[in-house]
């Protein structure tokens, strides 16, 4: 059967947003309390039971912690502490004996970001100001100067201006890996999904491929379910993500004035900034802080040619340094190198094989030259990240749009081009006034768009935008003549 579509409201413009999680959730929280509620519907779409959990903090598993103290997170930019400050007024600790740190650092369970996220909008959802549709998203469309937004309930809504907050697409296995372990038992292609790692046995022999924060996850877990097979993690570098220096320091170093042209010079300038912090008595961590809180003037002053070459081949050493993890994860982890139960190492997988007895075979090719070398395993975890080449493909309402030429893959491969207000850049090279992006597929405009603080001015930013269309209606589409895809 099909549901026609109901009309717009001519007297009240809608908002749709697509995606409920923590950036769609706080781009709604900030805009309802930008507009007033009877003059504007905004609507979010989000399966998931609660707004605010997304990804990354609709997760049960206890040792997932937020890997920043919690005084440095929040909803609202201007109320730092707020977060803290919930977590002290709720009780949501009480159950949570490892949250602080001897020096009295909260690094607290994921899922209670996401219950503080929940919170904040619930009033909103109670008076009506914010819209909750638990539905996927399966078309978007343009119907003549609005948005006809199509759900896998059948549901469907002509929205006046469209916000895409969507995840980031799920990690991409290599082709050999595919292959050689479709169907395996022990074989998780998606760590983040729940109850991934339930097949896995106390004493497995595990590989994981990667070695970043999700990896620090997955060992976490696994440690705290009790296992105490052998756990391997490989990558092309072999690099792991880093802990935290939780002793107060201002951010070190100066990198925006005068900006770095090309990637090489930035990197230079990185390497003799934390000699000179060294010299003072100040770790490297504080001129990573630096670095993040100046990431956007950092990354619009370098030309497309040296970001890319600062994704290809800088990206993993920025991720491992400026996504740091939680105290109580870096413990484990340190607890299994310890005792010999846990080996990182900088390697590619040159071939893989399912035995007849379900054995995993690998063979490795060091990252440096050196003889190949070989392993065999019960269990193989994938953890590398999100797979940022199938960004389009990863939601149908995002391949539609792509199709129809109405929106493309950023110049550097990130996520989503946008121009300088977050609109959606079409093939044209024009952007349009009512389709936005707001989140981490921004990222390839907007630099630094990973850590939550960033995400949450980012969701204001794009919250600020539409307020002020709202305010000053217009129709007409801006083109982008500075946008390059070369």
């Amino acid at each position: 059967m099909t549901v026609p579509f109901p009309h717009k409201e001519l007297s009240r413009p809608v908002v749709a947003i697509i995606g409920g999680g923590f950036t769609g959730a706080a781009l709604a929280y900030h805009l309802a309390g930008l507009v007033r509620a009877e003059a504007v519907r905004i609507v979010v779409y989000e399966p998931r039971a609660n707004l605010g959990g997304g990804l990354a903090y609709d997760t049960a598993e206890p040792v997932h912690r937020i890997n920043v103290p919690a005084s440095r997170m929040s909803l609202i930019p201007s109320e730092g502490s707020h977060f803290q400050d919930w977590l002290a007024g709720t009780g949501e600790l009480d159950d949570d004996a490892d949250a602080t740190t001897p020096d009295g650092h909260v690094f607290a369970r994921r899922s209670a970001f996401g219950h503080y996220v929940a919170a904040q909008l619930q009033p909103l959802l109670a008076a009506g100001a914010v819209e909750h549709h638990r539905a996927r998203v399966v078309g978007v469309a343009p119907a003549g100067k609005a948005w006809r937004i199509e759900t896998e309930d059948g549901a469907g809504l002509v929205a006046d201006h469209l916000v895409l907050a969507t995840s980031h697409p799920g990690p991409q296995a290599p082709a050999g890996i595919e292959r050689a372990l479709a169907g395996h038992p022990r074989y998780v292609a998606d760590a983040t999904r729940p109850s991934a790692l339930a097949a896995i046995r106390p004493h497995d022999r595990i590989l994981i491929v990667g070695t970043g924060l999700t990896a620090a996850d997955i060992i976490a877990a696994l440690d705290a379910a009790g296992h105490s097979g052998r756990i391997t993690a490989v990558s092309r570098r072999g690099l792991r993500s880093r802990g935290h220096n939780l002793l107060p320091q201002e951010p070190f170093g100066e990198f925006a004035d005068p900006p770095s042209r090309t990637a090489g010079a930035l990197l230079r300038r990185v390497r003799r900034t934390i000699a000179v912090a060294e010299a003072h008595g100040v770790t490297w961590h504080a001129v990573f802080d630096r670095l993040r809180a100046q990431g956007g003037d950092i990354w619009r002053a370098l030309p497309v040619s040296e970001r890319r070459r600062l994704v290809r081949f800088l990206r993993p050493y920025w991720d491992v340094h400026r996504f740091r993890i939680a105290p109580q994860v870096e413990a484990a982890i340190e607890r299994r190198l310890s005792t010999g139960g846990l080996d990182f190492h900088a390697a590619s997988l040159a071939a893989v094989s399912r035995e007849p007895d379900d054995t995993i075979a690998v063979t490795f090719r060091p990252r440096r030259g050196g003889r190949p070398f070989e392993g065999r395993y019960d269990a193989l975890v994938l953890a590398t990240g999100p797979g940022h080449g199938s960004i389009l493909s990863s939601q149908p309402c995002l391949s539609g749009l792509a199709e129809a030429g109405i929106l493309q893959v950023d110049n550097v491969g990130l996520g989503i081009a946008v121009d300088a207000d977050s609109r959606v850049i079409d093939k044209e090279g024009a952007s349009t006034r009512d389709l936005y992006v707001a989140g981490p597929l921004a990222r390839g405009t907007f630099g630094e768009l990973m850590g939550l603080p960033q995400v949450t001015e980012h969701a204001l930013f794009v919250a600020e935008r539409i307020a002020a269309v709202l305010a000053h209606p217009i129709s007409e589409t801006v083109t982008t003549a500075n946008y390059r895809t070369d």
